[in-house]
């Protein structure tokens, strides 16, 4: 069977997805001290509904080994195009070597771009970055985003 790309829906993935969310939130989320993981289901489910979600995944022998997530939207500033920005990008730590990461995002461009969708934007945290995998693939950097928590660590 081996790794293998598809295209999948929230209920065919919750009970896999939780385990290797946990996963990637534990290595790459920032402030975790006052700011836990609690993922808004009931919106991801209102977003398929309305085919303004698209859930890609890897599987190794039908394990769940790797997942990106786009949200599809008309951009603000350009009102003619759709624009599929990427919610998470995982791909867990033992099935990194090799290009698995790499045919999850190809796989996920081909499909994106076979729906219609002009632009697919992907975030990298900078302490993680992978960007100069993302420019071997002909994305450009284009913004920095500064974050800042507001809040403090709770006792």
């Amino acid at each position: 069977m081996g790794l293998s790309f598809k295209q999948e829906f929230i209920n065919d993935v919750k009970p896999e997805i939780v385990d290797l969310i946990n996963l990637h939130w534990e290595e790459i989320a920032v402030n975790k001290n006052i700011i836990k993981l609690n993922p808004d289901w009931h919106t991801y489910y209102e977003l398929e509904d309305n085919n303004k979600l698209k859930i890609f995944t890897a599987r190794f022998n039908g394990a769940l080994i790797g997942y990106f997530i786009v949200i599809i939207s008309v951009h603000l500033h350009y009102k003619d195009h759709l624009f599929a920005t990427n919610d998470i990008l995982y791909m867990h730590p033992n099935y990194r070597k090799g290009f698995a990461g790499i045919k999850l995002i190809k796989y996920a461009e081909k499909c994106i771009k076979e729906d219609g969708i002009s632009v697919m934007t992907i975030n990298v945290k900078e302490h993680k970055s992978f960007g100069v995998i993302l420019e071997r693939l002909d994305y450009t950097p284009t913004e920095t985003v500064y974050c800042k928590a507001l809040i403090k660590e709770h006792n």
